[in-house]
């Protein structure tokens, strides 16, 4: 399996190649060169596997030969067993809705399926090879803390986080700034998520500084983020399906990034009998708008009480373009100038019909945020966190629906206590927080800053 470029200025690499690699050297997003088919006999195969074991088959094609199958294994196994549930995301009935719990890992985020397999990843390619790495990402919640906890205290690699500064939850800054691993370096940015993410996205496209400084990604950029995420969709299915290659299941992804909802479209277009993804947005809500209209639009920062998806431009819309546009590099690269031109692009009316068959979308407001977790609680017993309450309102009762749970609530707990008058139990990952010691540097929301300070900090050790 070979990987290129949404920009087409990579030549094709293999999956270890494509991890490192993180963003394209010319600015563009990686993607496998073809996707894999799967035919119905080895769906019905995959049904009855354990996660571990459907993460095996899932992954196969696309890391190849890059990496041999019993290390791949090995890698599986270490990752999944950091999670608390023995099913690692185990499919819930609340009352009628069906509920995939994503947040039974170390940082109790849906992030965890992905980071804790990267983070190992990275670990064995950099051992293997004999490298050095240096992660740049940018946060707005989840993510960070995520990244964290997959790479702390490993060897060979040091991770540099940028948070917007009072834009996350206490719990997410808490859980980010209280690992104290000499590798692990925080930055709260006086600015927003946004700001953050196109500083990480500058200093990436400074080839000179990225090659000095050995510079790796770990936001949903990074390929081995989205394959990890595939892995869920198959899983759901075929809790459902029983192994019937017919059956057709469809799924509410509460998005930002689009990272999530797009490794459901790739999960779909492997073969997986996906009805309807539907993206559920807060206000924040350009995927909803684009899906609508076939107009991409940025527009201002709203903070709201599902603060992991308060983003404006979606980091893996360049994936699903490449796609849209029949994989034509040069297409893309049309429609990116389009929106650095004017703010925003518009696709053809051919191209949005197209868009309408992928995908539906709705956003929700804070009150129907509240008013959801509200219902909830009071019905089923069952407290939902505001991310996958964006995702319950969306889905508005859909039959055959399944909507990704994609935090535990203690993690939002003041908009949880807000919609019940109760906070939710923390899990054991979350207890203890608010006493412990916090480091974290605060800077301005600038590529200046935080290329001097990733500069002054590497530099006792040999950069």
């Amino acid at each position: 399996m070979q990987y290129v470029s949404t920009r087409g200025g990579v030549e094709p690499i293999d999956f270890s190649g494509a991890v490192m690699m993180g963003l394209g050297t010319d600015g563009g997003l990686v993607l496998p060169e073809r996707v894999p088919k799967l035919d119905p006999s080895v769906l019905r195969d995959l049904s009855g596997l354990s996660f571990r074991e459907l993460a095996v088959e899932v992954m196969t094609p696309f890391v190849a030969d890059a990496i041999p199958r019993s290390d791949l294994v090995d890698l599986v196994d270490r990752s999944y067993a950091t999670f608390s549930h023995p099913e690692v995301t185990p499919l819930v009935r609340v009352g009628d809705q069906l509920i995939l719990e994503l947040f039974h890992g170390p940082t109790a985020a849906f992030k965890d399926v992905a980071l804790q397999f990267l983070g190992n990843v990275f670990e064995y390619l950099l051992e293997r090879d004999g490298g050095r790495l240096n992660i740049l990402g940018a946060t707005s919640g989840d993510t960070g803390s995520a990244a964290i906890a997959g790479v702390r205290g490993k060897d060979r690699i040091q991770i540099f986080i940028l948070h917007p500064a009072g834009r996350v939850s206490q719990i997410q800054e808490r859980q980010m700034t209280t690992v104290m691993d000499e590798n692990v370096h925080n930055i709260a940015i006086r600015g927003t998520f946004d700001d953050g993410q196109q500083i990480a996205k500058v200093l990436f496209n400074d080839l000179d500084f990225k090659r000095k400084y050995h510079l790796g990604a770990v936001n949903s950029i990074n390929w081995a983020r989205i394959l990890a995420q595939m892995v869920y969709y198959f899983y759901a299915w075929g809790r459902l399906s029983g192994g019937d290659s017919n059956y057709r299941i469809s799924f509410s992804v509460p998005t930002g990034n689009f990272g999530d909802v797009f490794a459901g479209y790739m999960a779909k277009r492997m073969g997986l009998p996906v009805d309807r993804l539907l993206i559920a947005t807060n206000r924040n809500d350009i995927l909803t708008r684009f899906v609508a209209t076939g107009r991409y639009a940025a527009g201002d920062v709203h903070p709201t009480l599902s603060p992991a998806m308060d983003i404006q431009i979606a980091s893996n819309f360049e994936r699903y373009l490449y796609f849209l546009v029949g994989e034509d590099p040069v297409a893309v690269q049309a429609l990116l100038a389009q929106m650095g031109r004017t703010g925003r692009m518009q696709v053809t009316d051919e191209q949005h019909t197209a868009v309408t068959r992928d995908f539906d979308a709705d956003a929700v407001s804070d009150a129907e945020i509240l008013g959801q977790i509200r219902a909830t609680f009071e019905r089923d017993g069952y407290i939902l966190d505001p991310h996958t309450a964006v995702g319950v309102r969306a889905a508005r009762g859909r039959a055959d629906t399944v909507c990704l749970a994609t935090a535990h609530p203690a993690k939002f707990n003041e908009a949880v206590e807000e919609a019940i008058g109760t906070q939710a139990p923390p899990p054991p990952s979350l207890q203890g927080l608010m006493e412990k010691e916090t480091r974290c540097a605060f800077l301005d929301a600038s590529e200046e800053a935080v290329r001097a300070h990733i500069q002054e900090t590497l530099a006792p050790i040999g950069y």
